[in-house]
């Protein structure tokens, strides 16, 4: 049980902490017109803040369920 919690963590740590730079296709061509990139670098932002609430819930079910199983031994 130890060695598959620590592997899915490593698993976690390391898919969160990746930079990813995707759009769709059509925001894509839109953003690489723009001359000054500010507004890519806004959409990548937001992309990314919105990515980070699904690994912080997943991360927190994670954190309870192993709570739980400490605690019912």
């Amino acid at each position: 049980m130890k060695k598959i919690i620590s592997f899915l963590l490593i698993v976690c740590m390391s898919v969160a902490f990746n930079t990813v730079y995707a759009q769709c296709s059509m925001c894509r061509a839109v953003l690489e017109s723009e001359a000054d990139g500010g507004a890519a670098e806004a959409i990548n932002d937001g992309i990314m803040y919105l990515m980070v609430f699904p690994y912080i819930l997943v991360a927190g079910v994670g954190f309870a369920i192993y709570r739980l199983m400490r605690t019912n031994k």
